[in-house]
């Protein structure tokens, strides 16, 4: 009789003894551990909360962000964190969601997009560069991110939301992140889409500003990247104020 037959009935008392043990991720006190003790632990992941904000105008796209990670939405573990990062000439991605999954995804999409350069001689297009990020987040290993994607090429200014099943959608203005409903709400009244890059600009601001005030995942300060045909430029404030258009 082996240890893996049941002493009473005599019957095979597991299905595969060289088969992996599969577990709930617990021990069994309850406590953290067992098999599946690789899985992430929410409380100790650092994630952006975030308020992300792009808007497209006729001259470029602006796109604003705040600086706030957090671990588990209770601790900020930085108040100076860059979440929007230039991937293209004439394109940036938000970093949204958990900080390492996001991360990821930029340098993968930007490495994308130079490889696109060096083999075809020319620039991807930002709409093709968006349906290959929503490709990557529904087919790839990362985490809960659900970042914008903005940039300017032959055809116009775009604005994409890329959600974390990898569904694309393109818009005049959009919002991500825990903020968003708050600034949303600032960005609905105001928005015309004749508006200048410097009122996009001032819009996009007081929407991460009015997110701030009451997302405890959102604040910190501001990021502004400005996108136009000539290229990206991307500045950080610690107060928002110093951030509008002067």
């Amino acid at each position: 009789m082996s240890r893996f037959t049941d002493p009473l009935t005599g019957a095979d008392a597991v299905g595969d003894p060289t088969a992996p043990e599969l577990t709930d991720g617990f021990d069994d006190a309850g406590g953290a551990g067992g098999a599946n003790a690789g899985d992430r632990d929410e409380g100790s992941v650092n994630k952006t909360g975030t308020t992300t904000v792009g808007i497209s105008t006729d001259d470029g796209v602006i796109v604003a962000t705040d600086r706030r990670a957090s671990l588990g939405g209770r601790f900020v573990s930085n108040k100076s964190v860059q979440k929007v990062e230039q991937i293209h000439p004439t394109g940036v991605l938000t970093l949204v969601g958990s900080v390492g999954g996001a991360q990821s995804f930029i340098r993968t999409l930007r490495s994308e997009a130079d490889l696109y350069e060096v083999r075809k001689g020319e620039s991807i297009g930002i709409h093709a560069l968006a349906t290959l990020a929503g490709n990557f987040a529904r087919g790839g290993p990362w985490f809960a991110i659900n970042p914008i994607l903005a940039g300017v090429d032959e055809e116009g200014s775009h604005v994409y939301s890329i959600d974390p099943a990898g569904g694309v959608m393109a818009d005049d203005y959009t919002v991500t992140g825990s903020g968003m409903q708050l600034a949303y709400g600032t960005i609905e009244g105001e928005y015309d889409d004749e508006m200048s890059m410097a009122d996009a600009r001032d819009l996009a601001v007081r929407a991460v500003d009015a997110a701030s005030e009451r997302d405890t995942g959102s604040g910190n300060g501001v990021y502004v990247a400005e996108v136009t045909a000539d290229g990206v430029d991307i500045e950080g404030f610690d107060d928002t104020d110093a951030a509008l258009a002067e």
